[in-house]
């Protein structure tokens, strides 16, 4: 943990990227990140599987598919730093493939024209719309790179939905990655729509943020895959729970934030911890 980074800038990309259109994800990513230069960011984070789209079902289990999104991440750090924004952190999901040749779900860190860093999601839901145990295998490491000072802490959708009490689950991977002492958290996902989940997302962000003491900033997919909507409502969250960032539901956004480094937000609080949810609701009640 640096502790004394000062400030940084911080854009949230909520985009729609069509599954199985990498060329068209890429060229999608390159105009948000434009915007994010232009804007003074200097990260800019994305959805779950953007390069790619998600849910990607059984086109995770082709090679060729894992093949051609590992070259679209690398093709994208090239076209990125030749659009004048490399010293830009993009930070972006994609189809990765394990040493033995199996999918995974990845995040790649693009800056200066490399892939810097990746991450593998730990926990693979395998509930309700998601088939994510059949398709992937999951990672064993945490990931905080340290970034203008920051110490930035990288996790996956699911990673965040157990602070070990999940019985899903035997790890908990946010546990895991405080032992790096993170300034603050990065999460990226592709959560669908349900009816109550915009407030379990609050509540599940509240509780990471309540126990670990960091701002979180969560970046949602937004569209449609087949009978899966994806609703947006990404966040960010100080480190005190308030929210103070909430991008709109149902429709492609960006939207930028100062955090500080004593786990503060330069802008109003839309909701304070208070009246954030402290559990999941149950429509049925």
């Amino acid at each position: 943990m640096s502790g004394n980074f000062g400030q940084i800038r911080v854009a949230l990309a909520q985009i729609n990227p069509t599954v199985g259109d990498l060329e068209g994800n890429s060229n999608l990513i390159r105009e948000y990140a434009n915007k994010s230069t232009e804007a003074g960011a200097q990260i800019v984070l994305y959805p779950e599987m953007v390069i790619t789209g998600y849910p990607v079902e059984d086109l995770a289990l082709r090679k060729t598919f894992r093949r051609a999104s590992i070259n679209a991440v690398r093709k994208l750090a090239a076209d990125i730093a030749a659009d004048g924004n490399g010293e830009l952190l993009s930070i972006v999901g994609y189809l990765d493939e394990s040493e033995n040749g199996k999918p995974q779900n990845g995040v790649a860190l693009i800056h200066r024209g490399e892939v810097v860093a990746k991450y593998i999601k730990h926990h693979l839901p395998n509930y309700g719309v998601f088939d994510e145990y059949r398709n992937f295998v999951s990672g064993g490491a945490s990931l905080v790179v340290r970034f203008y000072g920051v110490d930035i802490g990288i996790a996956i959708c699911e990673d965040i939905w157990n602070l070990g009490d999940n019985p899903l689950y035997r790890i908990c991977p946010m546990d895991k990655m405080m032992d790096q002492q993170p300034d603050i958290l990065l999460n990226l996902s592709a959560s669908p729509f349900d009816y109550t989940h915009d407030e379990d997302r609050k509540a599940t962000i509240k509780a990471n943020v309540l126990k670990y003491k960091k701002p979180l900033f969560y970046c949602n997919a937004v569209g449609s895959q087949t009978e899966i909507v994806f609703d947006g409502g990404s966040y960010a969250f100080d480190k005190d729970a308030n929210l103070c960032g909430a991008l709109p539901l149902f429709e492609s956004a960006m939207q930028f934030f100062e955090c500080n480094d004593d786990g503060t937000i330069n802008a109003p609080i839309i909701e304070p911890a208070a009246r954030v949810p402290d559990k999941e609701l149950n429509p049925t009640d």
